[in-house]
C-alpha cells in the first residue's frame, strides 16, 4: 500500500495525474506524453511495485519493470523520458 505521504511527493508539475490511490498511481509525463500506472504489489516488500509503460492513450499497456518503492520507480520514469527525448522520438 502506498502511504500518504509518499503520494504527496508525486512531481505534479512533473506529471499530469490520473489515478493516485492506495495502490494504484497512473500518470502521463508531461515532458514525453507518455503515460504509466505503477500498482503496489505489496510483495516483497510493503511498497514492492510493478511499473506499466504505453506511448498513446489507445495503446495497450506493457512491462516496464519493478522498482522495491514508489520514489525509486518515478525515477525510473523519468530516466525513461530523458532517454526517450535524447533519442528524439517524443
Amino acid at each position: 500500500m502506498f502511504r500518504t505521504e509518499v503520494l504527496e511527493k508525486v512531481d505534479r508539475d512533473y506529471f499530469n495525474i490520473i489515478v493516485l490511490d492506495a495502490y494504484d498511481v497512473s500518470v502521463q509525463s508531461k515532458n514525453t506524453g507518455h503515460y504509466w500506472t505503477i500498482h503496489n504489489t505489496e510483495y516483497p516488500g510493503e511498497g514492492a511495485c510493478v511499473i506499466y509503460h504505453k506511448h498513446r492513450f489507445r495503446h495497450p499497456y506493457h512491462l516496464h519493470g519493478r522498482e522495491p518503492s514508489l520514489g525509486r520507480a518515478l525515477r525510473s520514469i523519468r530516466k525513461h523520458d530523458e532517454w526517450q527525448m535524447k533519442r528524439g522520438e517524443v
